[in-house]
């Protein structure tokens, strides 16, 4: 079975540990016109964008965890949460010790004056951002995908237990040691995958997905061929169809790609 589509999540899968691209990536993606290739990520697409300007119009990119999916600078998908469960988000984020929200919007992400940690930590996802003095305000001024939850002290595993319940059109999902994300329940990579397959007729056995991260979970489900990175979580390892030989500092997305396409 020929390999149709790639998705690839970003950080401790693509990128290593110094948040740097694999020198062969791009290239790669020149060379293989064939094959949809997606970058699959919790980050802002304006972040993304402009890590692959080169080969922009040849990627299809799935922002916010898969509140967004653009293509050649377009939305071609979305799923925007509601005006009274963002309300309720940001009350529960209002509780939490260590925790700032930011609201992710279609044209911008959204938070309050920082200090340096907050900020240095939000402007390396979010490149298209402003700050604002009140949260609740910004649902009205644009489309609102996500909560992102910024956790201090890398304690967000911790600090899931507020988002047990967020609210029965919401989910949560521990995006790294320092994140979690809140987002619709029927938000996730996996459905934006699969709203791509569908948009180009792809089947799940041509698909291929790499990930590192609970958030990936249902971007693994959703391509036949899942690829765990090697330093990504068990519970990630135990979902997935292989795991990879060497990690995201060693360039194990690179390896299976050169040697299976």
């Amino acid at each position: 079975m020929s390999i149709k589509l790639v998705a690839v999540d970003m950080d401790g899968t693509l990128l290593n540990n110094k948040k740097e691209m694999p020198a062969d990536f791009i290239p790669w993606v020149k060379n293989h016109p064939e094959i949809k290739t997606v970058i699959a990520s919790g980050r802002q697409y304006y972040t993304l964008e402009k890590d692959f300007l080169p080969v922009r119009d040849r990627l299809i990119f799935i922002a916010e965890n898969g509140g967004l999916v653009f293509e050649k600078g377009e939305i071609i998908f979305k799923d925007p949460m509601k005006k009274e469960d963002i309300l309720n988000c940001l009350d529960i984020v209002e509780q939490i010790p260590l925790a700032e929200a930011i609201v992710c919007g279609a044209k911008a992400a959204y938070f309050k004056e920082p200090d340096e940690v907050m900020r240095y930590n939000a402007e390396m996802y979010y490149k298209s951002h402003e700050i604002v003095e009140d949260l609740r305000q910004v649902p009205d001024r644009d489309t609102i995908i996500k909560i992102a939850v910024f956790v201090r002290e890398h304690k967000a595993e911790e600090t899931m237990q507020y988002f047990k319940n967020p609210g029965k059109n919401l989910s949560s999902v521990l995006s790294g040691p320092s994140w979690i994300d809140v987002a619709n329940v029927t938000e996730s990579k996996g459905n934006a995958v699969k709203a791509i397959q569908e948009r180009y007729h792809i089947r799940p056995e041509e698909s291929m997905a790499f990930g590192d991260y609970l958030n990936d979970l249902t971007l693994i489900k959703s391509c036949t061929e899942s690829y765990c990175m090697k330093n990504g979580h068990p519970v990630l390892k135990d979902a997935s169809k292989y795991v990879t030989e060497k990690t995201n500092d060693e360039e194990g997305v690179m390896e299976v790609l050169k040697k299976i396409i």
